[in-house]
């Protein structure tokens, strides 16, 4: 009896390790993108799956977007996607596999997911938050940073943060 409840906690901890993604892999780079108002989020947001939009400050992506001082579009820049329940979502675009700024996540439509060009790993974008589904990300359980959309204000616009 007394080897019962150290084995039931080991047990217990290798299966809720299991569920564990990290997604944290990523540099926690600030990531401030406002949209001020309704007309902004109409230009520059998302309304429903499967739209998506991506935000790269150095880049000036997506053109015309009003980026100033106080914008900062995290690691790899920002992806902004409206999820099965159109509530907007924000990750990180870096690879959490490569963790380099210039190798960057790109949706793919039709799967609707996302897949990294270098390594081939593809994330759950839609469904499951930024969830490895194959690739050395799932087979090291690495997920996409995600950031929080808050909105929308007393004017319709929404803010992107980490």
């Amino acid at each position: 009896m007394k080897w019962a409840l150290p084995l039931l906690t080991l047990i217990a901890m290798i299966f809720s390790s299991c569920e564990h993604i990290n997604d944290d892999r990523i540099p926690p780079l600030p990531v401030n993108i406002e949209f001020s108002n309704v007309g902004m989020w109409n230009t520059y947001g998302v309304a429903a799956t499967p739209d998506f939009r991506y935000f790269i400050k150095n880049e000036r992506r997506p053109a015309g977007f009003p980026y100033t001082e106080l914008t900062y579009t995290g690691f790899g820049g920002v992806l902004l996607v409206c999820n099965i329940m159109n509530v907007p979502l924000a990750y990180d675009m870096s690879c959490p596999v490569e963790a380099q700024n210039n190798v960057r996540i790109y949706v793919d439509r039709d799967k609707l997911q996302a897949t990294c060009p270098k390594c081939g790993s593809t994330f759950d974008i839609y469904d499951t938050p930024g969830y490895p589904l194959s690739g050395p990300a799932a087979e090291k359980r690495f997920g996409l940073r995600q950031y929080h959309v808050y909105g929308p204000n007393e004017f319709g616009g929404f803010v992107i943060r980490r």
